[in-house]
C-alpha cells in the first residue's frame, strides 16, 4: 500500500501537471484534517509523508510534566522515561498514531479534502496557462449544453460559449468542432474558467489576421468592425503601404480569403470600408452601396446630417435600418438620413421658423418648447395665447405677428385664386346650354334632307 500510494502520487502528477510537492502537502493536510475530525482540534500532532517507505506517518507531542492538568497532551515524568530514558521536564515527546484506526468517516473527510485540493491546484495550472492567452481563438468539441450555454471540451480542460456570445440561430450538436475566441478566463470558479465568444468584433479581427498576410504583418490595420452577427458587418481598414490596396488584399482572389472568414461566420455578409481620417469621406464609404450627395458634420455633437437621392434610401438604411446602424457604430457617431426632398422641405421649414425666431427675438427652441413646431399652429394661435406662452413684449408679438403675415401672405393669395378660378369655371359651365334635339320634322323629310345633303357632298368631292 505504501508503494502504491507513491505510485499514484507521481502518476497524478505526471497526468494533472501538479508539482508532486504541492501533491504531497496536501496529502498531508488532507490526514491532518481527519485526525482532528476524530480526536479534534486540541491534539498537538505532525503529519509527514516518508519518501523511503512511502507511508504517512503522524505524531501526537506530549509535554512531560510532575502533574497532568490536561491528559491528552501532558505525560508524566516517569512515564516519558520509558520511551526515550534522556528526555526531562518540559521536554515534548511524540508518540506515533496508525492512520488506519482513523475510521471511516475521517478516511473520506480526507479524501474529500484532497480532491477539492486537486482541484484547486489544477484550475490555478489552467488560468496561469490561460490567462495570457485572452484575445486568441481555441477550438475544441462541443461536450453538453447547460443553462449557461455550450461546454466545449478543449482537451485539459474546458471553456463556455454562453448563449449572448453565440452567433444568433446558429445550432451545434455534441461532437461537432467549433472555434471561439477567449474573451475572459476566470481565477476561481466552479464552472468552466475559459469563456469564449463567436459573436466578438475582435473576433473577426482575429480571423482576418489569420487568413490575410498584410493584416497579421500590420501592412493593413484594421481601424475598426461593426458586427450584427450572423447577418451583415462593416470592417474598416487602412493601408500603410501606398502599393497594397487594402480592399483587394482583404478579399483576396475571387473572394477566397473573405469566402473563408464567411463561411466560418455562417454566411455573414462583410463590406470592407476604406478608412478616412475626414469624417464625411469616411461615413460616405461606410454608408456603401448607397450613392451619398452630400453630408453636413455637427462636430460638438459629432452627428452627421447625410442627403441621398430619393432611389437611395433603402440601400442606404438597409434591411431594419442595418446599414446605417452599422455605419454609426463604424463611425462612432449619429447618423440622419435624409432624401433629397424631404431634406429641401426641412431646410425650408427650418429657415421660416428661424425667421419668426428672428423676428420675436426668441429661439427656435422656445417654440419646440411651447409646441410650436409649424407656420400653421402659429398661425391658428391667438395672439394673447402666444403672448403668454412665448413671453413676448407688445413689440416683439407684433413683429412676430407681421412676420406670420409677410410670410402666409403668397399661400393665402394662391389658395383664393384656386377658389376664383373654380368659381368662374363653374360659372362658365352654368353658360353653356345643352342642344336638344328637334324631333318636330317627319322622318321622312329628314330621309330626303339627308339624300340631298349626300348628292351636294358627292358633287363637292367631284369638283375637288
Amino acid at each position: 500500500m505504501s508503494l502504491e500510494l507513491k505510485r499514484v502520487i507521481d502518476q497524478i502528477s505526471k497526468d494533472k501537471g501538479i508539482d508532486r510537492d504541492m501533491l504531497v502537502d496536501t496529502l498531508e493536510e488532507a490526514v491532518r484534517t481527519s485526525v482532528n475530525k476524530k480526536y479534534g482540534n486540541r491534539l498537538d500532532i505532525e503529519v509527514n509523508f516518508n519518501e523511503d517507505t512511502g507511508e504517512i506517518e503522524v505524531y501526537q507531542y506530549k509535554v512531560v510534566v510532575d502533574e497532568i492538568l490536561d491528559p491528552e497532551n501532558e505525560i508524566l515524568l516517569k512515564d516519558a522515561l520509558e520511551h526515550d530514558p534522556n528526555v526531562q521536564l518540559d521536554d515534548e515527546i511524540g508518540f506515533a498514531l496508525n492512520v488506519k484506526d482513523l475510521g471511516r468517516i475521517a478516511a473520506q473527510s480526507a479524501k474529500q479534502v484532497l480532491i477539492q485540493k486537486m482541484r484547486d491546484a489544477e484550475q490555478e495550472i489552467i488560468y496561469e496557462e490561460y490567462k495570457d492567452r485572452i484575445g486568441e481563438i481555441t477550438s475544441g468539441i462541443i461536450q453538453r449544453r447547460d443553462r449557461s450555454g455550450w461546454i466545449i471540451n478543449l482537451g485539459r480542460t474546458e471553456a463556455v460559449l454562453p448563449r449572448s456570445e453565440q452567433i444568433p440561430k446558429e445550432r451545434f450538436h455534441r461532437g461537432d468542432r467549433v472555434e471561439g475566441y477567449i474573451i475572459d478566463v476566470r481565477k476561481e470558479s466552479r464552472t468552466p474558467q475559459i469563456v469564449v465568444s463567436r459573436s466578438h468584433p475582435d473576433y473577426m479581427v482575429s480571423l482576418f489576421k489569420r487568413e490575410v498576410p498584410e493584416v497579421a504583418d500590420e501592412t493593413i490595420k484594421i481601424m475598426n468592425v461593426a458586427r450584427d452577427p450572423g447577418k451583415r458587418a462593416k470592417v474598416a481598414v487602412l493601408s500603410k503601404d501606398m502599393d497594397v490596396d487594402p480592399v483587394g488584399a482583404c478579399v483576396g482572389v475571387k473572394g477566397s480569403r473573405i469566402q473563408n472568414i464567411v463561411q466560418e461566420l455562417k454566411g455573414e455578409r462583410i463590406d470592407i470600408v476604406v478608412w478616412k481620417p475626414d469624417i464625411a469621406t469616411y461615413a460616405a464609404n461606410a454608408l456603401s452601396p448607397a450613392r451619398i450627395s452630400r453630408i453636413t458634420v455637427d462636430e460638438d455633437e459629432k452627428t452627421l446630417e447625410v442627403v441621398v437621392p430619393d432611389d437611395q434610401l433603402t440601400p442606404a438604411i438597409g434591411k431594419k435600418g442595418q446599414n446605417v446602424k452599422l455605419a454609426s457604430t463604424l463611425l462612432g457617431w449619429k447618423i440622419d438620413v435624409y432624401t433629397e426632398t424631404r431634406y429641401g422641405e426641412l431646410n425650408e421649414h427650418q429657415q421660416i421658423m428661424e425667421q419668426l425666431a428672428s423676428a420675436a427675438e426668441i429661439s427656435i427652441n422656445d417654440f419646440v418648447k411651447q409646441g410650436f413646431e409649424s407656420l400653421e399652429q402659429l398661425t391658428r394661435t391667438p395672439e394673447e395665447e402666444l403672448q403668454e406662452r412665448l413671453e413676448l413684449s407688445e413689440e416683439n408679438l407684433a413683429n412676430l405677428k407681421s412676420a406670420i403675415n409677410f410670410l402666409t401672405p403668397r399661400e393665402t393669395e394662391d389658395e383664393e385664386a384656386v377658389t376664383e378660378e373654380l368659381a368662374t369655371t363653374e360659372q362658365k359651365v352654368e353658360e353653356i346650354k345643352p342642344i336638344e334635339p328637334d324631333f318636330s320634322t317627319e322622318p321622312e323629310e329628314v330621309e330626303d334632307e339627308q339624300q340631298d345633303n349626300d348628292v351636294e357632298d358627292e358633287q363637292t368631292d367631284k369638283n375637288i
